[in-house]
Parts: C-alpha cells; sequence; structure tokens
C-alpha cells in the first residue's frame, strides 16, 4: 500500500519551475484534478495546482509553455504526516478536497483526499440507475401522487418477495401497523401484548386506536419478546400479539403462534427491520394474520418513507385499502362507507421501492456478508457478544448490533460509542425499552430488556460500505479493546 502511494505521490509532482504543459500532463497522470509542485533540489513541497487553476489560466490568456510559476492559485491546506482523521475532517471544505501530508522536511508523504466515506454512517441508503430512471419516469408522466402503476406493480413485486396473496402500501411503516390493528378490529378496552424492546411505533399503533399496549421482556437468546413471558401477560381483555422481528433476527414464532391459537388471539408481524429474513425457513411478515415492513430511508430497502403489509386474508386486504383511502367505497367515488386515513403511499415512492426491489436480493446478500466479515474480525474479542444468529433463524441484519459487558471489555458502551465517534465511525445505542419512555413508564421491571438496551450499540451496516470500511471498523474496536483499562471504576 505504501509502495502505490508513493508511486501516486511521484507520478502528480513537478518541479515548481515547470511549464504549465508539464502540470497538465501530470495531473492526467494522477486522475486526482492536481499537480503537486516542489522543489525540484530537495523535493519539499511548495504548493499544488489544480486542473480548474491551469483551465483559468489558458482563459486568461497564458500559453502552455507559460511557467506555472504565473499561475494564481489559492494558499493549499497541509497538514503533518499522522494528523488524526478527525482533524482532517475539519480542514476539508468545498474547494479544500486534498490535503499533502508532510514529513518533517516538507515532503510529501501521503494525501488525505475528502471521501464520504471519511465519516462511516450506521446507515445509508442503496440506489443504483433504476431508482433515477424510475423516479423520473414519475415526473415525466405527471404521475406522483398515490394513483399511478408504480404502486400496483410494487404491491405485486411484494407480495410475491413474501409468498404473500396480498400486499397493501401504506404511507409508513407506523401507519401500516395502525391499519393491521384497525382492520382486526382492535379498540378502546383492548390490550395487545408487545415486546418492550422495540422502537415505539410498535405501542404507538395500539394507542392510537385505544387500546393498551402490555410490555414483555425480552429473550436473552434472540433479543426478541419471549414466548415463556406472553403467556403470564394475557388477560381477558387481550386481543392479539405483536412481535418484532429485532434488527432483523426472527422472532420465535412457532411458540408464539401456538400461544395465539389457544388463547384465540391475533398475531401482527412486525417485521419493519426485517426484509427478507426467514423462520425455520419460511419468510417473516406472512406468518401471522398480518405482517408490516417499513422502508423508511435506513432500512434494508427503501422509498424514502413507506410501508407495507402484507396478508393471505382477502377480508381483511380488502378492509386495509378502504381505511387507507379515508374509508371511501370502491365500488361508488367520494362514498365513505368507514371513518377511514389517508396513508396511501405516492407512485414517486413505489417507483424507488419497485427499483429496490429488483436489487433486494443482491443488498441481502451485501447485509449478510457484512455480517460474516464482522464476525470474523471481532470475533475472540473479550467483552464483545455479536448478533443473535439462532440455528433456526436467517438474520438479514438490518443493524449488526452487539453487546458489550463492560467489566470484561474495559470499557462502558457509551464510552465505546464516544471513542469510535472521534474516529469518525458513527454507532447508536440499541432501543430504550419503551416501559421506560415517559409516556409509557410503568415502574416494570423487564430486566432482560433492559440490559441488552444499556449495553447494546449497532455499528455501520450499510450494503454499501466496502471491505475496507469495514476492516476499518474492526481494526478500531480491537485497538480499542487492546487500549481499555482491565477495571470499570
Amino acid at each position: 500500500m505504501y509502495q502505490e502511494i508513493r508511486e501516486q505521490i511521484q507520478a502528480i509532482s513537478v518541479p515548481a519551475s515547470s511549464t504549465i504543459r508539464e502540470v497538465m500532463q501530470a495531473i492526467d497522470r494522477g486522475a486526482l484534478g492536481l499537480a503537486l509542485l516542489v522543489d525540484a533540489e530537495n523535493n519539499a513541497f511548495v504548493g499544488l495546482a489544480t486542473d480548474g487553476d491551469i483551465r483559468r489560466a489558458l482563459l486568461a490568456g497564458l500559453g502552455l509553455e507559460s511557467s506555472v510559476a504565473g499561475v494564481p492559485r489559492p494558499v493549499p491546506q497541509t497538514a503533518p504526516a499522522g494528523t488524526p482523521s478527525e482533524s482532517l475532517s475539519e480542514m476539508f471544505s468545498a474547494p479544500v478536497r486534498i490535503i499533502p501530508l508532510l514529513d518533517e522536511q516538507s515532503r510529501v508523504v501521503d494525501l488525505a483526499i475528502m471521501d464520504r466515506r471519511m465519516r462511516l454512517p450506521v446507515a445509508e441508503p442503496s440506489f443504483g440507475e433504476k431508482e433515477l430512471k424510475y423516479t423520473a419516469e414519475c415526473v415525466l408522466t405527471g404521475w406522483v401522487s398515490s394513483a399511478g402503476p408504480f404502486v400496483t406493480r410494487f404491491e405485486e413485486m411484494f407480495a410475491e418477495f413474501c409468498g404473500a396473496k396480498h400486499a397493501i402500501a401504506a404511507s409508513n411503516g407506523t401507519t401500516a401497523l395502525h391499519l393491521a390493528m384497525l382492520a382486526l378490529g382492535i379498540g378502546p378496552g383492548d390490550e395487545v401484548i408487545v415486546p418492550t424492546l422495540t422502537f415505539i411505533a410498535t405501542a404507538n399503533a395500539v394507542t392510537y386506536t385505544g387500546a393498551r399496549p402490555v410490555f414483555v421482556d425480552s429473550e436473552p437468546e434472540t433479543w426478541n419478546i419471549d414466548p415463556a413471558q406472553i403467556e403470564r401477560a394475557i388477560t381477558p381483555k387481550t386481543r392479539a400479539i405483536i412481535p418484532v422481528h429485532l434488527y432483523g433476527h426472527p422472532a420465535n414464532m412457532a411458540a408464539i403462534l401456538d400461544i395465539a391459537q389457544r388463547y384465540g388471539l391475533f398475531v401482527v408481524e412486525d417485521a419493519a427491520e426485517a426484509h427478507g429474513a426467514r423462520y425455520q425457513n419460511r419468510i417473516v411478515g406472512n406468518l401471522g394474520d398480518i405482517g408490516i415492513f417499513s422502508f423508511y430511508g435506513n432500512k434494508i430497502i427503501t422509498t424514502g418513507e413507506g410501508g407495507m403489509l402484507v396478508t393471505d386474508r382477502t377480508d381483511l386486504a380488502e378492509r386495509i385499502r378502504i381505511l387507507r383511502d379515508h374509508g371511501m367505497s370502491p365500488e361508488r367515488r367520494y362514498w365513505h362507507t368507514h371513518l377511514g386515513y389517508n396513508y396511501r403511499m405516492t407512485n414517486i415512492q413505489a417507483a424507488l421501492g419497485v427499483a429496490q426491489m429488483e436489487r433486494i436480493d443482491a443488498i441481502l446478500a451485501a447485509k449478510r456478508q457484512l455480517a460474516r466479515t464482522y464476525g470474523a474480525g471481532l470475533a475472540g474479542v473479550t467483552g464483545l457478544s455479536l448478533p443473535p444468529a439462532a440455528a433456526w433463524a436467517d438474520n438479514v441484519y438490518w443493524l449488526y448490533s452487539i453487546q458489550v459487558q463492560p467489566e470484561r471489555f474495559g470499557m462502558r458502551r457509551d464510552d465505546l460509542m464516544a471513542a469510535l465517534q472521534a474516529m469518525q465511525i458513527e454507532t447508536r445505542p440499541l432501543f430504550p425499552p419503551v416501559h421506560q419512555q415517559p409516556i409509557y413508564a410503568t415502574g416494570q421491571r423487564l430486566p432482560v430488556a433492559e440490559a441488552l438496551s444499556q449495553n447494546g450499540l449497532s455499528l455501520p451496516s450499510s450494503a454499501a460500505l466496502s471491505p475496507a470500511d469495514i476492516a476499518r471498523i474492526i481494526s478500531a474496536i480491537r485497538t480499542l479493546a487492546g487500549s481499555a483499562p482491565t477495571q470499570i471504576q
């Protein structure tokens, strides 16, 4: 690697007395849009010339044989070799995209190049040419609102993907979950069992109907709702269970479905984070009465905002479609038979969804490869526990999330997050348990979920991460593990 950098620097370096022609040739050799100007005797850095500098000089009347010394150039930004990445990132700006790194003799030994990968985000969308093509088609044809062919096409593709008879697009995952509750007749006086370790939308969708969410602890093996605790939470008011396939790992659906059948309860799968995950080789979302998915910008596939409901029950699908569109009768326009909602997805959002569905297998393969790379690189780090991977499950690793055991790792979860942030590596804590949120505070003690939340964090998990990006994250964590104090005070 060092040899390649040295050769690149040599290729774009020219004496400060060079002609514009010679500088242009150096710029062409390097494909970085600039040449380094150095002292001919000691190779010390003198300045740099960009292709923009040269273009402006030629337009001003200088010739190809003119000395580059006569070309107006801004004062370049430089930094000593070994400058931390976080300091370099603060030096970058729109005009400053490359910073020469100098040794003690002022010679260029490396180049810091502005790159969006300087900071590694936890999640980001993966877009290609099809996304641009299909959304442009919506704009050019005028079909940008909730009517249009991409909505139907997206629903058909997603239903096939999930092996479901019906898929109904919604404006986001939360409204999809609200529609599921409404379609099942959940309302005031009812109780719905939900895991406490989830994003708050799971509980909110229940509350929107006037029903009460009842919080259940997690099982340590999968981080998902503990079936053994569900049965203890059932009362005569219980109408449904919402298992969440947290962070892409399926919940223990056989046990949950068995409980639901014995007590006559509905099962609504919250698969917002689990597109393509499988339970006993069956895709999640279509194992209960209704399944919902989210297409928010950080999800496995995205429509910006958006959601989907899937079901094999035609009666539920028909009711959901009516409730989604203002409660309007499908037979008579502007005739409203139910209290409905405007929870529709737009055609331009669905265009993104269609393009994403055409690539979903590749995106899922990238997520699984990311997990394999993380797993191999972080294996054996004392005090770290890797994500769940039950033998009966196929985890899609929406976010690659780990647990930090402070006493063994030598550093608390929050301290590790802060240290990684200083290295331009974004992380996120696991969701706070909903039973501890101010609007739902119940005074319950649900120790497994509380511990998982307190010690868990998610690492950068985008399908667009390169092997070098992941290696950088692994190296940072292993380095911090090695330097962590052995005892927590």
